[in-house]
């Protein structure tokens, strides 16, 4: 279980000066995330918002963060998602988010960035984020929001899921979490993650533990669930909207670059487990196969995705 904390801790240590570098440079800052016009993809009565908290340089070029990939692999990805090739092999990446306006008018929300300054994400990540400008652009109110489901713990993923000071951000929310998540954390020995999102949202009574596949809303034949989808953390997962003959995944970091979405066998370096993480991947894109299906992705440039491209 100790692998549960390298993300975290490798990230958090090879960092400070490659964040103080990037602002030096002018690259890596929030305000390169623009809004934009809202992108949406439906299932059913089901709408998906994507969110753009924000976009920058990643801390490692794109060929040190993955492993295993060709030259045919790279030049796949790079008709997939031209935007994330950068100069000098840099990896340009987007954090996002995702609401799921819910057919009784109220919202979900699938992640919450890199959150604000002074976030765990300040490490290594283009804080402050623009989350909340991004919901309050989609006319969404953070009291609507009725369900949070984060698809695993690593920083960039939960950063606005409470203030500063420990206050859920979203304060009608239950905020739905894997219990593998966070007894891996527990047992690891965990002192950054679970003082700052897992006990404060236990205070208020928010924090929803669930084991597995978990149905978080239906209607007229459309189904909204959890899916667990372990190994880039163990207690991973992905949230599925299927229906109407189609379906929509939410990949959280099933998948962080197009090189492992063209290329399911390429490893990356912050994986708790590579093995696993493979396996996943084949297996997600193998089920996508069966209906046609959008992939919204946290980090490639472009929200949405089919897979087989």
């Amino acid at each position: 279980m100790d692998d549960v904390r390298k993300p975290l801790g490798r990230r958090t240590f090879l960092l400070g000066s490659a964040v103080a570098g990037l602002a030096a440079a002018g690259l890596g800052t929030a305000g390169q995330a623009s809004a934009g016009v809202a992108v949406t993809r439906s299932v059913g009565p089901f709408e998906v918002i994507a969110l753009l908290d924000a976009a920058g340089p990643f801390f490692l070029p794109a060929a040190e963060a993955f492993t295993g990939a060709s030259e045919r692999d790279w030049a796949r990805a790079r008709r997939v998602d031209p935007a994330a090739f950068g100069q000098d092999g840099a990896w340009n990446l987007d954090f996002r988010c995702f609401a799921v306006r819910l057919p009784s008018g109220r919202f979900a929300l699938v992640d919450t960035g890199i959150g604000p300054a002074g976030s765990p994400a300040s490490a290594w990540a283009p804080v402050p984020g623009h989350l909340l400008d991004r919901l309050a652009e989609a006319g969404i109110d953070r009291h609507d929001v009725e369900i949070v489901v984060l698809t695993h713990l690593h920083e960039d993923h939960f950063g606005w899921s409470v203030s500063l000071a420990g206050v859920p951000t979203f304060p009608n929310a239950r905020y739905v979490i894997q219990r593998t998540e966070i007894t891996a954390l527990e047992q690891a020995g965990d002192e950054v993650v679970l003082p700052y999102v897992v006990e404060p949202l236990r205070r208020t009574g928010q924090l929803s533990a669930v084991d597995g596949r978990v149905c978080l809303a239906q209607r007229r034949g459309t189904r909204m669930t959890t899916l667990p989808t372990p190994g880039h953390t163990p207690g991973h997962q992905s949230v599925l909207l299927r229906g109407a003959g189609h379906q929509l995944l939410v990949t959280g970091d099933v998948l962080v670059h197009a090189v492992q979405l063209v290329a399911p066998d390429v490893g990356y370096a912050f994986e708790a487990d590579q093995e696993t993480a493979r396996e996943t991947r084949r297996a997600v894109l193998s089920r996508a196969g069966h209906l046609p299906t959008w992939l919204a992705t946290a980090h490639l440039r472009q929200p949405f995705v089919r897979p087989g491209c």
